[in-house]
C-alpha cells in the first residue's frame, strides 16, 4: 500500500509540472492550425479566381478574422466557410482580400495577418502574408 501511495504522489508531481508545457503546446498548435487554414483558404481563393476567371473575395465573419471567414465568388455564393477556434486574436488585418481573375491582388493591397494566442504569460505568434502576385506565405514570427 505504501508503494502505491508513493507512486501516485510521484505521478501527481510529474503531472503538475507537465501541465504548463501542455498548455503552451496547445496554444502553439491552435495558432498553427488557424494559420494553416488561412493559408490554404488564400491559396484556394487564388485558384478559384483563376479557374472561374472572376474576382473572388475572402472576408471575415461578424466579429472579425478571429471568428472565421467566408470565401465568396463574384455572385456572392459561398465557396468556403471557416469557423475559428476560441482563443485566437488577429489584430488589424484588412476588411477583405480580393483576388482578381488573374490570381493577383489589386495594387498596394498585400494583406498580412498576425495571429496571436496566449499560454499563461507567453504569447505565440504566426504570420500569414500575401504578396501582390497572390501567393500566400506562412511563418512563425512575432512580426509580419
Amino acid at each position: 500500500m505504501t508503494e502505491l501511495v508513493v507512486t501516485l504522489a510521484v505521478a501527481a508531481v510529474l503531472a503538475t509540472v507537465a501541465v504548463p508545457s501542455f498548455n503552451a503546446m496547445i496554444a502553439t498548435q491552435r495558432a498553427r492550425t488557424y494559420a494553416s487554414a488561412l493559408y490554404a483558404t488564400l491559396a484556394k481563393a487564388r485558384s478559384q479566381a483563376i479557374t472561374l476567371n472572376a474576382n473572388v473575395t475572402l472576408r471575415p465573419k461578424a466579429g472579425g478574422w478571429q471568428t472565421g471567414w467566408q470565401l465568396l465568388d463574384a455572385n456572392n455564393n459561398v465557396l468556403d466557410d471557416y469557423t475559428a477556434a476560441t482563443g485566437i486574436n488577429v489584430p488589424g488585418p484588412p476588411a477583405t482580400v480580393i483576388y482578381r481573375s488573374s490570381g493577383r491582388l489589386p495594387a498596394g493591397a498585400a494583406p498580412m495577418f498576425q495571429i496571436n494566442t496566449t499560454s499563461g504569460s507567453t504569447m505565440i505568434h504566426q504570420c500569414v502574408s500575401v504578396d501582390l502576385s497572390g501567393r500566400p506565405y506562412m511563418q512563425a514570427t512575432p512580426t509580419c
